[in-house]
């Protein structure tokens, strides 16, 4: 039998998040069933920090240059693309041509005013067999945005591999230590918590973890965090191992998501929290989630009989309901035996399924 062969594009890799774990996932269950998968990452380090980071062991993906499947050349890139069965392509807003046998198209971001030449990318959109997208909220901008129909297809979170462990008074925040697009807002989280401190919360801790790019001396915003961290019980974990974030989130009893905050969610789309996979990971290791009510986040809880327990608004809100889950879970009266079901919607497993049914 021929061996069925693919290639993922992404224009994002050099910080390791949530992005880049769902196309590496997708890595994963195309080899796990046997396929040929190449992927444009830059080199060799970016992918065994990856191993590392998302617990995926992706033997025999194999890496190639950006340039053979972007080139201008219509002819050479229809050539090329034609040696695939599949073409997975992450998309920086623009539209791209694409010519192998079966052509997915996925939105990671909320893109608006991105569609200058509407007819031009109206015809390459029929050379498209699939149009993917994150979220709900990501699919409502990229659907108006385009004049198309896209699928959601939720990221793929490891809940398997988390779970509850001694609880300690530990308050969570996961997130890349970046000023970029999706930019997480630490520094507003980090505000709240000495807020709290200086009203009197005593024997809690606030602990961040996340990825940068940059060597940590050199990151300006980490830098800037720690800065305004002295003397408070704040900690960071730069660049944290798979088994450290698990520890931690097995530890935690809260968690905090900020991603949003500050911005118009209807202006600028792009600056909200596309989905939350950290948000799912912390409820899959029995965390209350206490985020920000916007973007891709609000459609996790939709349903949640708990929702008022979990959405802020504002620092004020954050820090009451800070409180108030404090005293709820002391007590007993709030449980995580539901966000730990609600976290099981969005498990690999469930991911996988969407993938095969579309192979």
């Amino acid at each position: 039998m021929k061996e069925k062969r693919s290639a993922i594009y992404t224009p994002y890799s050099k910080t390791l998040g949530g992005g880049e774990r769902y196309i590496l996932t997708l890595a994963q269950i195309l080899l796990d069933n046997n396929w040929r998968v190449e992927i444009t990452l830059p080199d060799q380090t970016i992918l065994e920090k990856s191993r590392q980071r998302f617990n995926l062991s992706l033997e025999k993906l194999q890496l190639i240059k950006n340039d053979f499947l972007t080139t201008k050349n219509l002819f050479k890139r229809w050539r090329y693309h034609r040696h695939y069965d599949l073409l997975f392509w992450v998309s920086d807003g623009s539209i791209p041509l694409m010519f192998a046998k079966k052509n997915i198209l996925h939105f990671q971001v909320p893109f608006h005013n991105v569609n200058k030449n509407p007819y031009f990318n109206r015809m390459k959109f029929f050379l498209i067999d699939k149009i993917a997208c994150n979220s709900y909220f990501t699919k409502n901008v990229v659907d108006k945005e385009f004049n198309v129909k896209s699928s959601v297809w939720y990221p793929p979170v490891s809940v398997e591999n988390f779970h509850i462990g001694n609880k300690e008074n530990i308050i969570l925040s996961v997130g890349r230590f970046e000023e970029s697009m999706n930019v997480k807002r630490q520094d507003i989280l980090v505000k709240a918590f000495k807020k709290l401190c200086d009203k009197g919360l005593n024997n809690w801790r606030f602990v961040l973890i996340g990825g940068s790019s940059a060597a940590e001396k050199d990151n300006k915003f980490l830098q800037k965090l720690k800065k305004a961290s002295r003397n408070y019980p704040i900690e960071f974990k730069v660049n944290a191992s798979f088994e450290t974030l698990k520890n931690f989130y097995s530890r935690a009893k809260i968690f905090w998501h900020a991603a949003g905050f500050g911005f118009d969610e209807t202006a600028q789309p792009e600056k909200m929290e596309h989905f939350g996979m950290s948000t799912i990971e912390a409820m899959s290791a029995g965390c209350w989630p206490l985020v920000y009510s916007a973007g891709g986040q609000k459609e996790i809880f939709e349903n949640f009989s708990q929702r008022k327990m979990i959405l802020w608004q504002s620092l004020d809100q954050l820090a009451k309901k800070t409180l108030e889950v404090i005293k709820y879970l002391s007590n007993k009266k709030l449980s995580s035996k539901e966000t730990i079901e609600l976290s099981q919607k969005f498990s690999i497993k469930a991911f996988r399924k969407n993938v095969q049914r579309f192979l």
